[in-house]
C-alpha cells in the first residue's frame, strides 16, 4: 500500500460515488414530487413514514458490513451461510416491523394501517439487498456494486414514485416500495451469481447485531441535531436549522464511497493499520472544502439550499459542514472497529448521542448557533476517543468477541 489510496482504489470510489449521488438525487426528486403531489397533512404523513424506513434499513447496513468484511477475509467461501444470515435477518425485520405497525398507526395517527403494512413488507426485500451490497463490496465488485445501486435507485425509488403517481396515496407508494424492492433483491441476487441457503455459521448472527447497534447509534447521531433543534427552537430558527442540516448531509455522504471502498481491507489487521489513517485523511480532505466553501460562501449556499426565503439568512453553515465531516470521520474509526470486533467505539458512539441530547436539552438551545455548537462538541469529542481507541489498538490488540 502507497503512501496513497491506489489508483484502482480511487477509481472504485468515484464509480461508486456516482452511483450513490444518482441514488440520492432520485431520492430527493421523489420527495419534491410528493411535496407538489399531496396535501400538506398527506405528505406529512408520507414524510414520517420514510423516516421510519430509513430506521428500518439499518439492519440491511448492519448485514451488507458483516457479510463485505466476512467475504473479505476468505473471498472463495460458501455463500450459503451468508445467504441464511440474510433470510434470517430479512424475516426478523420484517416480523419486528410487522409487530410494531399497530403502534406507528397510533403513533403517527395514519388513518389506516395499510400504508405502515406495507411499508414492514418492503424491508424485507430491502434487507436482501443489503446481502447483494455486502457479497459485491467484499469481493471488491465495485462497478457490479455501483450498478446495483442505480438499479436500487430506478427500482426502489422509482416504484415508489410509479404507486405515488397512480393511487396518490402513502399507501400506494409503499406499494411501489415493495414492488420495486423485489425487483432489485431478484437483481442483486443474479448479480451475485444465484447463490442459494446453506447452514448457518457460528458467530453470524452476534456479528450482525453488533454491527446493527452501530450502525443505529451512527445514523441517530447524523439526524440528532435536527430533531432537537425542532424540539427546542421557535418555528423559524428551526427552519433555518433544516436548511443547515442539509449541508450537514452533504459534508457526511460526500466520502461515503471512501469508506464502502476501504472495508474489505480493513478485514486484514495489518491492512487495517495502514489503511485507515489514510482514509481518515482523505475524508478530511474532501470535507475541508467544503468547511471552506460554506465559510466563505454561507449566504450563498443557504439561498442554493432553501431558496429566495433564505436570502436574508445570517445563519453561519461552516458548522454544519463541520459536524458532517467529523460523522464521516466517525464512520471510518466505527468500520475499523467493527472489522476488529472491538465493541468500545460502538458504546462511545451511543455515548456521544446521551452527550448531545443532554448537553443541548439542558444547556445550549437558545439558537441554531448553539444547537449546532452542541453537536460539533458531541462529534468533535467523539472523534478524538474513537481515534484514542483506534490507535491505542494497535498497540494493545483486542481479542475477539
Amino acid at each position: 500500500m502507497a503512501d496513497t489510496l491506489p489508483a484502482r482504489t480511487r477509481l472504485d470510489a468515484v464509480v461508486v460515488a456516482v452511483a450513490f449521488g444518482g441514488s440520492n438525487v432520485a431520492s430527493y426528486l421523489l420527495t419534491l414530487i410528493a411535496a407538489r403531489l399531496l396535501a400538506p397533512s398527506v405528505f406529512g404523513e408520507l414524510g414520517s413514514l420514510l423516516a421510519v424506513l430509513a430506521i428500518g434499513a439499518v439492519p440491511a447496513m448492519g448485514l451488507q458490513t458483516v457479510v463485505a468484511l466476512r467475504v473479505a477475509r476468505a473471498p472463495e467461501q460458501d455463500r450459503g451461510p451468508l445467504v441464511t444470515l440474510g433470510l434470517m435477518t430479512g424475516g426478523a425485520v420484517f416480523a419486528t416491523a410487522l409487530a410494531a405497525a399497530p403502534v406507528l398507526v397510533v403513533l403517527l395517527h395514519l388513518p389506516g394501517p395499510w400504508a405502515v403494512l406495507l411499508l414492514a413488507c418492503a424491508l424485507a426485500p430491502i434487507t436482501l439487498v443489503g446481502l447483494c451490497h455486502g457479497i459485491l463490496q467484499g469481493t471488491q465488485r465495485f462497478r457490479s456494486m455501483a450498478r446495483l445501486i442505480a438499479t436500487e435507485a430506478v427500482g426502489r425509488v422509482g416504484g415508489t414514485l410509479a404507486g405515488l403517481l397512480l393511487l396518490r396515496t402513502p399507501a400506494g407508494a409503499f406499494a411501489g416500495t415493495l414492488a420495486g424492492s423485489v425487483l432489485v433483491a431478484c437483481a442483486g441476487w443474479l448479480i451475485c451469481g444465484r447463490p442459494v441457503p446453506g447452514p448457518r455459521g457460528a458467530g453470524h448472527v452476534r456479528d450482525v447485531l453488533h454491527a446493527v447497534q452501530a450502525l443505529l447509534a451512527l445514523v441517530l447521531l447524523v439526524n440528532l441535531d435536527l430533531v432537537l433543534a425542532r424540539h427546542t427552537l421557535p418555528a423559524g430558527a428551526a427552519g433555518e436549522y433544516a436548511v443547515g442540516s442539509v449541508i450537514t448531509k452533504i459534508a457526511y455522504w460526500l466520502p461515503y464511497s471512501i469508506a464502502v471502498v476501504v472495508l474489505p481491507r480493513l478485514a486484514d489487521a495489518t491492512a487495517r493499520r495502514r489503511i485507515v489513517p489514510i482514509a481518515l485523511a482523505v475524508c478530511a480532505a474532501a470535507d475541508a472544502v467544503v468547511v471552506l466553501g460554506c465559510a466563505l460562501f454561507g449566504r450563498t449556499v443557504v439561498s442554493l439550499v432553501g431558496g429566495s426565503a433564505y436570502a436574508a439568512s445570517s445563519l453561519p453553515v461552516w458548522p454544519f459542514a463541520l459536524v458532517g465531516s467529523l460523522l464521516a470521520l466517525v464512520q471510518i474509526l466505527l468500520y475499523s472497529r467493527i472489522a476488529d470486533a472491538d465493541r468500545r467505539t460502538t458504546s462511545l458512539t451511543w455515548l456521544a448521542v446521551g452527550f448531545e441530547v443532554v448537553l443541548v436539552l439542558l444547556w445550549w438551545h437558545g439558537s441554531a448557533v448553539q444547537v449546532v455548537t452542541g453537536a460539533v462538541t458531541a462529534t468533535a469529542l467523539l472523534v478524538c476517543l474513537g481515534a484514542l481507541v483506534e490507535f491505542r489498538s494497535r498497540v494493545e490488540p483486542v481479542e475477539a468477541g
